[in-house]
């Protein structure tokens, strides 16, 4: 059978301001584009469909759009929440996936809704564990699915989800096609540049060992590069058809395509998404800011002149597409050098806020009467 593995779609996600929902929605027309031409049986969406517990309207619509053009593709869908989503939202919306022939599951439930199966049009029977993302409050929660000892309630996160995907995994049968999917870091896995560090650190990490040596593919989200993990049996990040922010604008947007049957092993080809604007990043001075020809790309601008008032402005008006305005960090004066500190009895505001720009080697007329214009507006 064929598999369509992706995930991290973050519909929705606003990069510096700037709506990103057309760019979205042509990496998602990319991922569509690949189902009808490769075919695939199955398409696995492993979580991060949305960028936030609240989309929007719009969002809501390019999702179900996308999930659906998916399922008209003939294969059968799958998608869980991840930990951007909302799954109990999610789950509200599963009157109208069944209806639509996509299996949706939000949030963790009974052992019954995250074991999945399904058969090929060749007739190849296929079974899923479909394991939406779990916080650390939940994953004691979702033990309930089976009794825990005392010991066990208290063990580590990893030792709850290890357990959970275990008690799924019984449900595997020796001449199918045994799957899984989920949403979540493992250890040795390298991040994207863009996920929400509080769910990629550590105490949140699983070792791939948790997967079961009955396993033909793992297919996973949450990191969003694309990437082999070395474990038992094939563990896989597809990465994520968007670049969501500067931190990944060096990945390659992409999605996998996994052929597979229970007497053979997982061969996956990673297959581009072109379309969405690039982002990147530049370094210069305004001079040889003005140079550069940058296309339509999202720019990160490091700029290398001294800081003053205005300069932003200045530089997004020879690039109009500069998002976000830094001064590159090597003409900023050295941070560590010993300076002494100024007296602060008996000074003004202003004389303050003068030294501290001089300390920092920012000092600026403009700025400073800015300041002091502020100042003014709030003391009145």
């Amino acid at each position: 059978m064929r598999i369509l593995h992706t995930s991290d779609w973050h519909v929705g996600k606003v990069l510096k301001g700037q709506s990103r929902l057309d760019d979205q929605v042509k990496a998602l027309a990319g991922v569509v584009e690949v189902a009808r031409a490769e075919r695939p049986d199955l398409v696995l969406v492993a979580g991060d469909l949305y960028d936030t517990a609240s989309p929007t309207a719009d969002a809501t619509r390019i999702v179900t759009r996308a999930l659906t053009a998916l399922r008209q593709t003939g294969a059968d869908v799958v998608a869980i929440g991840g930990n951007h989503d909302n799954g109990p939202a999610l789950d509200a919306l599963r009157s109208w996936a069944d209806a639509a022939g996509i299996m949706l599951r939000g949030a963790v439930k009974t052992a019954a809704e995250h074991l999945v199966t399904g058969r090929t049009a060749e007739g190849e029977e296929w079974r899923l564990v479909a394991l939406p993302f779990l916080s650390q409050r939940y994953a004691v929660r979702a033990g309930e699915l089976f009794d825990l000892t005392a010991a066990e309630a208290t063990q580590t996160y990893a030792d709850h989800v290890a357990r959970l995907i275990a008690k799924l995994a019984e449900g595997f049968g020796t001449d199918t096609v045994n799957l899984v999917t989920s949403h979540l870091t493992v250890v040795g896995a390298k991040a994207g540049g863009g996920e929400r560090e509080a769910h990629t650190i550590m105490s949140y990490a699983v070792p791939a060992t948790i997967f079961p040596a009955s396993a033909h593919y793992v297919a996973l989200g949450h990191l969003h590069r694309a990437q082999v993990v070395p474990g038992p049996v094939p563990v896989r990040y597809c990465g994520s058809p968007l670049a969501v922010d500067f931190g990944e604008e060096e990945n390659a947007s992409s999605v996998a395509i996994v052929d597979v049957s229970a007497g053979r092993a997982a061969k996956v080809r990673d297959l581009p998404i072109i379309g969405p604007t690039p982002l990147a990043t530049v370094r210069g001075t305004l001079d040889q800011l003005s140079t550069m020809d940058t296309g339509d790309a999202y720019l990160r601008v490091y700029v290398a002149e001294p800081p003053r008032a205005g300069l932003r402005e200045e530089v997004q008006a020879m690039l109009p597409r500069a998002l976000e305005v830094r001064i590159d960090p090597k003409v900023l004066p050295d941070a560590d050098a010993a300076k002494p500190r100024p007296e602060r009895a008996g000074r003004s505001a202003g004389e303050l806020f003068t030294d501290y720009l001089s300390q920092k080697g920012h000092v600026d007329e403009a700025t400073v009467a800015l300041f002091h214009q502020l100042h003014g507006e709030v003391v009145k």
